[in-house]
């Protein structure tokens, strides 16, 4: 029969079987036959009995399980989560204008914060917002809110693609079919760029995607190109969007033109250091205790391993550096880029400094005046005004208007302060007075101090105005099959005279420029993430691959050839793999010369063509040796099933070889130049002609 032994340890009963145990565990009480002398005594079994009662215990002791203990409750508030109704929010607040921005370089969120100010002057309260925090399936519901409008700052990325936060926000629009969007007013921005050949199609797509969903477009489509005067465009339809909202609701501007702050100071005269923010991007000692993963608001910290000048002669200065990705879990692929966050130069942030006259070493915070505000400052904080100018602030390019608009009450000068609120107008005098004293003498915001003696604003209202420093995009320039641990890029440094005798300095190029290997003893670091990438090798190695990128546009194709070599040392069978190459002079900024020669010569090349556009009298580009090569390149796009990629400058270039292979099409196709046209978009539209293009 089973038993069992019943045992309590901190008030907790625990059965523990003892049906199976060892036939020495029990003793027997059946009597002996008198006549037999017993084996032991009775002091004997006594003992032994004893014995093993000890082993027993001490067995069961050891193997029982662990009681789990019961803990008292304590009685602590829920952990706060992530408010994701934004209807919720903004009933909450007493905000009626909500402007969504789809933003990959901070410009739409710029944007989007300028108009969301903007409604205050109208007796309305608005705020900007970010779709991939909140639930965008409640558009519906924002009737509930009374004279309710939903404004769209939407920029388009790469080829005709959703920013990265407005990714979720496209799925969902293009997913819901059977959404009634009746009850919601709303209006678009578009941001993009007219050299790409998908212009603005994010925002085009929403304005008509949201008609068709039954939304009422209260004012027109409003296009901005970056390829031309994106802040004028700007400008010029803000002026007419209020208006327009004004007369819809039948509410009146206030008059009220005065500068509204957004943030309010907060000196720290007594803080721990270790809770100041030093440049990192999102959580705080973030670059001292790496976490993975890795990502936009958690950046790698990579050490240089290369860096080296590319040409061997000229003016310019062209690198190749190399990340050490070891022990990161980072992955990526050919194709993809790597985003780089620089730090702007000690030695403009210093004469910032000295010029508005100020210790840049106090610690500060910017605290947010609306407290139910998603966005508590305007970048880390607390931090340094020091920190904040090198690391957080874009402080080289030519401010916006409404930084001007917004400083000239600091200029004691009159004439300065009419200057500014001129060129911060729409007026036509207003906006050539911008373009011409502003952007063509590419005057950044310490130029226009230099240039404007009378104008000393706070330092805090400055670093409030300023944009933030946003990443810099490189295409990979290594296959990860051949260097999994190593990111290469290929840049050129960016340095040039303005109108006004200044040197203007790319921030990214000349902070990447000066990443030595090892610094004063210590490694050189980046820090960096990965960026997904559409430009991609054909999934079949069979096919063949035509790529066509001058200058450091070459940077994928210098992965995608490392790629196709590994493949054929795997005994993989590849097809034709043709580079066009163009550069200025052989003997001077012929970059990878050796690499691309070694590659042509072990067959992984199987066409290395290079146009070196000044080593004679008539200038010869990428897009002539095309042209040259045309029944070839014909045979192998229509017969052979080639894949194009193209890498570069995007308004000259890209448009130029594209143009030549509308004329091949034509040529060796027998087509009319529509048809032509419509031959390459088709392979645009099939991913047989892929573009990693910049302006």
């Amino acid at each position: 029969m089973e038993r069992s032994v019943s045992l309590t340890r901190r008030g907790e009963p625990k059965s523990v079987n003892v049906a199976d145990m060892d036939p020495e565990t029990t003793t027997h009480s059946e009597p002996m036959a008198d006549e037999e002398e017993p084996l032991f005594s009775n002091l004997d079994i006594f003992l032994f009995s004893l014995i093993v009662g000890l082993l027993i215990y001490w067995f069961m002791s050891r193997k029982k399980p662990e009681p789990i203990p019961e803990f008292k409750k304590l009685e602590t508030p829920a952990p706060t989560t992530r408010e994701t109704s934004f209807i919720e929010k903004m009933k909450k607040t007493g905000k009626n204008i909500i402007v969504f921005y789809g933003s990959q370089t901070g410009t739409a969120e710029e944007f989007a914060n300028r108009l969301s100010k903007d409604a205050q002057r109208y007796g309305m309260k608005g705020m900007a917002a970010d779709p991939e925090e909140y639930d965008m399936g409640e558009l519906s519901r924002l009737s509930e809110i009374e004279n309710a409008l939903a404004i769209f700052c939407m920029a388009t990325y790469g080829e005709g693609d959703p920013t990265d936060n407005a990714q979720d926000f496209y799925d969902w629009l293009q997913e819901n079919d059977d959404e009634d969007l009746s009850g919601l007013n709303y209006t678009v921005f578009a941001l993009g760029n007219k050299t790409y050949e998908h212009y603005n199609a994010m925002g085009k797509y929403v304005d008509k995607r949201l008609e068709e969903l039954g939304a009422k477009r209260i004012f027109d489509l409003g296009l901005g190109d970056d390829d031309g005067n994106l802040e004028e465009d700007f400008i010029s339809w803000r002026e007419q969007f209020w208006p327009a909202v004004c007369e819809h609701f039948g509410v009146e501007a206030l008059g009220d033109e005065s500068s509204i702050r957004q943030y309010e100071l907060k000196e720290h005269t007594d803080i721990n250091m270790n809770k100041v923010y030093t440049g990192e991007i999102g959580r705080l000692k973030s670059f001292e205790v790496q976490k993975p993963p890795f990502d936009s608001k958690n950046p790698f910290l990579a050490p240089v391993t290369v860096n080296r000048r590319l040409n061997k002669g000229g003016d310019r200065h062209l690198m190749h550096l190399e990340l050490d990705i070891t022990g990161s879990k980072i992955r990526y692929e050919s194709g993809d880029h790597v985003a780089v966050f620089p730090t702007n130069d000690s030695a403009l942030v210093n004469k910032l400094g000295q010029i508005l006259g100020v210790d840049l070493d106090v610690v500060i915070s910017l605290n947010n005046l609306d407290d139910e505000s998603n966005k508590k400052h305007p970048f880390p904080c607390p931090t340094t005004y020091r920190t904040a100018l090198t690391h957080y602030l874009d402080i080289t390019h030519p401010p916006r208007t409404n930084v001007l608009y917004e400083l000239a009450q600091y200029a004691s000068d009159p004439k300065d302060q009419e200057a500014m609120r001129k060129m911060a107008s729409s007026s036509p005098e207003g906006k050539a007075l911008y373009q011409s004293w502003v952007l063509d003498a590419s005057r950044n915001i310490l130029a226009i101090l230099e240039d404007m003696p009378s104008l000393r604003p706070p330092i805090d209202h400055l670093c409030e105005l300023m944009p933030r420093l946003q990443a810099r995009y490189y295409s990979i320039a290594s296959s990860s099959k051949v260097h999994p641990n190593s990111i290469h890029i290929c840049a050129v440094v960016v340095e040039y005279k303005t109108k006004t005798g200044r040197t203007n300095k790319g921030v990214a190029t000349n902070w990447l420029k000066n990443k030595l290997v090892t610094d004063n003893g210590h490694k050189s670091t980046v820090p960096m993430y990965i960026r997904k990438s559409q430009f991609r090798l054909p999934f079949k190695a069979t096919n063949p691959v035509i790529m066509i990128g001058p200058g450091t546009g070459i940077a994928p194709f210098m992965g995608f050839i490392q790629e196709r070599g590994w493949l054929k040392q795997q005994g993989k069978e590849v097809g034709e793999t043709v580079m066009y190459f163009g550069c200025r002079h052989k003997n001077e900024d012929y970059i990878y010369q050796e690499e691309l020669e070694e590659a042509e010569r072990n067959g992984v090349l199987t066409q290395l063509k290079v146009a070196f556009s000044r080593d004679q009298e008539h200038k010869v580009y990428v897009q002539h040796l095309l042209k040259n090569n045309k029944e070839d390149l014909w045979k192998l796009i229509h017969t052979e099933n080639a894949h194009i990629y193209v890498c570069g400058d995007a308004r000259n270039m890209a448009k130029d070889v594209q143009t030549t292979f509308h004329e091949i099409a034509e040529e060796m196709g027998g087509m009319m130049r529509t048809q032509a046209t419509d031959y390459i978009k088709k392979l645009m539209t099939k991913g047989r002609y892929s573009q990693d293009v910049w302006s």
